[in-house]
């Protein structure tokens, strides 16, 4: 585990975080991981998130994702010279693709330095994004500021955004089509900030990037691919989820320093 200053150690404190170690692990470790996520899903009011699955096979293959291409009539534009982050926000802020735009407060398009290494997807919107138009402010949010300070980062210094960038009624799952109209705004996102990782936060996140059907469990502990560019992609547990369920932040934590491996190898 990486040497942790002051400040860092603070906020993690004030968060109610134990000082996150990885232990050793063997055989009966690895067991216990096979079992240890439970399946029930919580309704979230600030943040979103859905409760991983049960298995964590970490044999299977890395799922490599091909984005579709938007070239739908009246798509949005794909990413160009001209393209900029906030010209993307902008669209965002005006679209009515789907329905979701009859029922959002406010669009949440993204927050973030256009040279973040790291960029961090989640879900979708909940209440307190929908009312202030900016991703996890509530309290998985705090707790997504506390992750990346203990990575030793700011939120200024990466990307954050979410799949789909309007809340869906009652914090429900989004559906295909709201995933796909939205999809190309989040292609030219990556395109402009050009991670060296993308950290998916829960299982919708990872299925939807990934066009899997595969549980959580299945897709923790390995670097899988996305997109034509084939940016590393690693996927951990929702804040979320973490709040509801501290003991699987050890978990969390590793899967924050496979993808720092990943930041360290391409620099």
């Amino acid at each position: 585990m990486p040497d942790l200053d002051h400040r860092q150690l603070e906020m993690l404190d004030k968060m109610g975080i134990d000082i996150w170690r990885l232990r050793q692990r063997d055989d009966d470790a690895a067991d216990d991981d096979a079992t240890a996520d439970p399946a029930a899903t919580v309704a979230e009011t600030d943040d979103r998130a859905a409760a991983p699955a049960a298995d964590d096979d970490r044999a299977a293959a890395p799922t490599v994702a091909e984005p579709n291409a938007p070239n739908a009539p009246n798509a949005p534009n794909t990413p160009n010279t001209l393209d900029t982050l906030d010209k993307v926000a902008m669209e965002i802020n005006q679209c009515r693709r789907c329905q979701l735009h009859a029922t959002r407060i406010k669009a949440v398009p993204g927050v973030g330095s256009v040279q973040a290494q790291w960029m961090f997807i989640g879900e979708a919107p909940g209440q307190n994004e929908d009312q202030q138009g900016l991703p996890f402010v509530g309290r998985a949010g705090q707790l997504l500021d506390a992750m990346i300070a203990a990575l030793g980062m700011t939120r200024e210094q990466v990307f954050i955004a979410n799949v789909i960038k309007c809340r869906p009624p009652a914090n429900r799952d989004p559906v295909p089509e709201e995933i796909a109209e939205c999809e190309p705004y989040l292609h030219r996102q990556l395109a402009l900030v050009k991670p060296k990782v993308i950290v998916a936060l829960g299982r919708v996140s990872a299925q939807a990037l990934l066009k899997t059907s595969e549980s959580l469990g299945h897709l923790r502990g390995k670097v899988h691919q996305y997109g034509s560019s084939n940016t590393p992609l690693v996927i951990t547990y929702h804040p979320a989820y973490l709040l509801r369920s501290p003991s699987q932040k050890a978990k969390s934590w590793a899967d924050l320093l496979l993808a720092r491996s990943v930041v360290d190898s391409a620099s």
